[in-house]
């Protein structure tokens, strides 16, 4: 590994490291090192690839320590038996990289992950390694996302927990059984543990406002974790379950989706092609409705069919399609429950609705205006100069709300 120039590790472990969705930086403290004598903030916006719910452009240097691995999981391409160019980081060259990136200004942060190498304990040992060399050494008050290895001493997760920002820790499969097939190595109990003990000390950094001095922090942006879609025969239901599942146990901030890519010399008990685009789309949705909007995932899965999402449409217009006798909803007597569930409507224009309908009547125009745009909407609701007649219940309204793709021109 010596004959390996820093600048071609970076290339191997970067690369290695695109397979992982969960690196967005969103939901951490404000922080910042001026006046501290130190460099980086968690505040600002920069020239990368991952975007917070807010829209932010997110920076983040998105590598792994390394990509040897004493697993063999069947869908990972750097699994054991795989022929792929090795690398590894030392410590000291992570802790080189995010500073001389973050003063060049191109990044805002790390997110760091890897192979498993000796061992759990070893391999998170590492990883907080870097995260404290960062803080103590270096005073950067930049974004740190890190990896959980599963099986580690609880004592590493907790140390862990003080440098980063966040913390994930992959389920991987959205079943136990897909897991168990397609990485008999890895346990799902002991991935469960792990994210349980990164919510018990989250519980426990949690401020008390009867206590005299406020708990040590702990990962402020909480924890999140990704489930790769596509690799077995789990269908979207199997997937949003487990989410919704995560979600109420766990408390994540965010699970990710990942479809499943197909990788080089794969098992034969891998798919060939990899899944729609589509459908990791249409899962990001549904999981918007799960956590803020009050679906619950049978009334989701019942807008598709077979236990998948409609890949044409918005899971939210699939179910409004399959209940128009909940419609239209009236925009001035609807509570926010019901007009949540109205296409086209967010939980912003919902709140701006609920404000504005408090000093007068709501218009057709006075919901354009809120919405931003009203095709999608006007079908759905009742206003105080506007009623959709039999537009709701009309067969062609479907394909009215979902007009054929066209190529748009260069010229």
């Amino acid at each position: 590994m010596a004959a390996l120039t820093l600048r071609r590790k970076l290339a191997i472990l970067s690369d290695a490291a695109k397979y992982d969705a969960s690196c967005a930086s969103s939901g951490t403290e404000k922080r910042s090192s001026a006046g501290t004598g130190g460099i980086g903030s968690t505040e600002g916006s920069g020239i990368c690839h991952s975007y917070a719910p807010d829209g932010r452009c997110i920076s983040l240097l998105k590598i792994l320590l390394t990509n040897f691995c004493v697993y063999d999981c069947i869908y990972c391409v750097n699994r054991s038996s795989s022929n792929v160019a090795r690398a590894r980081f030392s410590v000291a060259e992570v802790v080189r990289l995010t500073l001389d990136f973050y003063k060049r200004n191109y990044i805002e942060g790390l997110f760091l992950s890897s192979g498993i190498i000796r061992s759990p304990d070893y391999t998170m040992e590492e990883l907080v390694r870097v995260a404290r060399s960062l803080r103590e050494e270096h005073l950067f008050g930049g974004y740190i996302h890190l990896k959980v290895i599963p099986n580690a001493a609880p004592e590493l997760l907790a140390e862990a927990g003080r440098w980063a920002d966040r913390l994930s820790t992959n389920i991987e499969m959205p079943t136990d059984i897909g897991l168990e097939a397609l990485a008999p190595e890895k346990k799902p109990s002991e991935i469960r543990t792990a994210m349980a003990r990164v919510r018990g000390k989250l519980d426990e950094a949690r401020p008390d406002s009867k206590a005299r001095a406020n708990p040590q922090k702990f990962a402020p942006a909480g924890q999140s974790t990704q489930m790769i879609v596509g690799a077995d025969a789990a269908d979207d239901g199997a997937i949003l379950n487990r989410a919704a599942g995560l979600y109420s146990g766990y408390k994540l901030r965010r699970v990710y989706y990942s479809a499943f890519s197909p990788i080089p010399d794969a098992s034969s008990r891998l798919p060939l092609k990899p899944p729609p685009l589509m459908r990791e789309h249409r899962l990001y949705q549904a999981d918007w409705l799960i956590r803020f909007y009050g679906f619950d995932v049978p009334e989701i899965i019942s807008g598709g069919q077979d236990g998948l999402l409609d890949l044409a449409i918005d899971p939210k217009l699939a179910w409004a399609l399959r209940n128009r006798a909940r419609f239209p909803v009236n925009v001035n007597r609807a509570d926010r429950e019901m007009l949540l569930r109205v296409p086209g409507l967010g939980t912003r224009s919902v709140d701006r609705m609920l404000a504005t309908r408090r000093h007068h009547s709501l218009r057709l125009d006075d919901v354009a205006r809120i919405a931003g745009a009203i095709d999608k909407v006007r079908p759905f609701i009742e206003a105080a100069d506007w009623t959709p007649g039999g537009l709701t219940d009309h067969a062609g309204l479907r394909a009215r709300l979902t007009p054929a793709p066209e190529q748009l021109s260069l010229f």
